[in-house]
């Protein structure tokens, strides 16, 4: 994790909640699952640097608690010139409000649109929550141009450690509006608990299985 001028920006409030379980709980449950799907690691390794040219991973800056900004990685499920093609995708955006989101994305490969489907490109962020960037469970790591657009009140959700999972990925991801996601993620900074973290991993297997908003 790094500063940047993205953690200038001012929080509005923080999470009164002392955490002390949080890390611990991280640490033990993504290695024990690392124990456990190495080998679907592999699988999909294989099947990104077949289905397309490219490397089988991609890195993109995020910004993280207190604005910190950090390298956030998924297994690659764009086509290489993904980044360069955004800008003139944006007017096609299928959700309301600030971040871009799209069912039918001209850049997603075949495999991408699977692993997207079953969130597995998410996976490799596991290394995240084990660098300390990172939680299992916490909002969802936003791009600095979009944190750049945040109203006031938006900020809020940049008290606590971003997650691969949160209330917003089980009650309907994508299609879920930018101002109910802000509500969620704002109830979870003031309220996080260990059970209410263990609960939205339950859920998780559930809103994978769905593939509800998955795009």
């Amino acid at each position: 994790m790094h500063a940047s001028p993205m953690s200038e920006v001012i929080i509005p409030f923080a999470s009164t909640t002392r955490m002390w379980w949080k890390r611990p709980l991280d640490v033990v449950l993504v290695l024990m699952g690392l124990a456990v799907i190495w080998p679907v690691f592999l699988m999909i390794a294989l099947a990104v640097k077949l289905n397309s040219p490219g490397p089988v991973f991609f890195a993109q800056t995020r910004v993280g608690k207190g604005g910190q900004t950090f390298r956030m990685y998924k297994f690659r499920s764009m086509y290489v010139d993904a980044e360069a093609r955004r800008a003139a995708l944006l007017g096609q955006s299928d959700r309301a409000g600030i971040c871009f989101k799209s069912r039918n994305d001209p850049r997603v490969t075949p495999v991408g649109w699977f692993l997207r489907r079953v969130s597995l490109d998410e996976l490799p962020q596991i290394f995240n929550v084990l660098n300390g960037d990172m939680s299992l469970v916490g909002p969802r790591p936003a791009l600095p141009e979009e944190v750049r657009e945040y109203p006031a009140r938006a900020m809020g959700r940049l008290a606590t450690l971003p997650g691969i999972t949160g209330l917003w990925q089980v009650s309907g991801r994508a299609d879920i509006g930018f101002g109910d996601m802000i509500d969620l993620d704002l109830g979870y900074v003031r309220n996080a608990s260990l059970t209410t973290d263990l609960a939205i991993l339950m859920r998780t297997f559930g809103a994978v299985a769905s593939g509800r908003g998955a795009y």
